[in-house]
């Protein structure tokens, strides 16, 4: 449990260190990410990337567990 404890942290660390580059190639604003914008409103769900980064995520967990 520990050691999937730290995985998880370094793999938010990595996350952290790389959005800047990911946001370059267009990840949080793919199509399919809901943007609301109005005068005084916005909303941003990003839902096809949180998919996406799930997929990821599970297969990476996935390749470890065995």
């Amino acid at each position: 449990m520990q050691k999937k404890i730290i995985l998880f942290g370094a793999l938010i660390i990595l996350f952290g260190i790389l959005w800047p580059y990911l946001k370059k190639i267009g990840l949080g604003s793919l199509p399919g990410d809901i943007k609301i914008m109005k005068e005084n409103f916005s909303f941003f769900f990003p839902i096809t990337t949180c998919i996406l980064v799930s997929v990821f995520l599970s297969i990476i967990f996935w390749l470890f567990k065995k």
